[in-house]
């Protein structure tokens, strides 16, 4: 049994990670933890979320000795904000810990992306060049032979899992760059209540228009440039992608069905949807990304729907803790 300690356990993606590591029988919950300030210290965290309760009822504590927490795991989740995983994965490593890191810290090798769209100077280079990012359909093999795994955001894994068959098999003109519109629940900002993600202040807007940072997550991994415009939506929990590209010169339907059956017909949590289009409500709850699409003429629009708290950081987090040791991708997420 693999002992596994999740920081930052109080917040929604923690949640789900304490019950996903309760129900997987290849695992043991070895400790949930918070920022030492955290006012949800010392709190049950089946108090915090009571669809907890009776199933996971362990406190979630200050974090004050992070040598002590790393020697008694095996395996840590940081749902962490970046700079904290950015200060916590070396400390883990060190200790031989297998590190999945949720937080954007260690996902893109690229001069001057930290200070531009994450506010700091990313002091680790040697590590965060090593590091594999967790797109786990994409990227098993680098997974399973690597301790410090960078987890795909939320909107990248949506957008990348609809356009990177496309890119891989070469079947695009990127000339026109992919246009990206995807909107997300509020789920997707957290806890932590503001006029922005309030419940009653939320309408169907558009942000951070061509500075948001998942937009060169997405593009340094497609290998391509796109435009990225994120939506806030009046729902709770899930991503819809909808996106428009250019199909090269020659390439039909037919060649596009084909080269989204080759990538995704062993990789169980894509699924792909022939005669309908993907919905939100469709894989609210599940660990699945739906994939669906139409092509007219020299185009092809790719829709995909994932549930940002699960294929979108969590459950996606368990697949790749999954390959990393050799387990079913999908234990204990269904």
């Amino acid at each position: 049994m693999l002992k596994t300690t999740i920081i930052g356990a109080s917040g929604y993606t923690g949640a789900e990670l304490a019950l996903m590591v309760t129900r997987h029988p290849e695992l043991t919950l070895s400790g949930l933890y918070v920022s030492a300030n955290s006012v949800d210290a010392n709190k049950k965290i089946s108090t915090l979320h009571g669809k907890l309760s009776g199933v996971v009822d362990m406190k979630v504590l200050p974090l004050t000795d992070v040598e002590a927490v790393a020697k008694a795991c095996d395996v840590v989740f940081l749902a962490t904000a970046h700079e904290v995983s950015h200060d916590l994965a070396p400390e883990f490593l060190a200790q031989g810990c297998q590190v999945f890191d949720l937080s954007g810290a260690y996902r893109v090798q690229s001069e001057g992306f930290y200070p531009k769209f994450y506010g700091f100077d990313h002091k680790h280079t040697e590590l965060l060049n090593s590091a594999v990012y967790g797109l786990a359909e994409w990227n098993e093999k680098e997974i399973k032979n690597t301790d410090l795994i960078a987890v795909a955001g939320c909107y990248p894994t949506a957008s990348q899992l609809a356009i990177k068959p496309l890119v891989e098999m070469n079947m695009l003109d990127l000339n026109q760059w992919p246009v990206i519109n995807a909107t997300s629940g509020v789920t997707g900002a957290g806890r932590k209540s503001s006029m922005t993600n309030s419940f009653c202040e939320v309408s169907l807007q558009p942000y951070g228009l061509f500075t948001h940072r998942h937009k060169p997550e997405i593009a340094s991994h497609l290998g391509c440039d796109v435009i990225f415009t994120p939506h806030l939506g009046n729902f709770k929990r899930g991503i819809l992608a909808t996106i428009t590209m250019k199909l090269a010169t020659g390439v039909t339907a037919e060649d596009v069905n084909n080269a989204f059956e080759k990538a995704y017909q062993n990789k169980p949590a894509v699924r792909l949807k022939h005669e309908s289009i993907p919905r939100v409500q469709d894989v609210e709850f599940t660990p699945f990304c739906d994939i669906g699409w139409k092509v007219e003429g020299e185009h092809v629009i790719v829709v995909s729907a994932i549930d940002n708290l699960l294929k979108g950081a969590s459950s996606h987090g368990m697949q790749c803790l999954n390959i990393r040791n050799g387990f079913e991708p999908l234990t204990s997420l269904l």
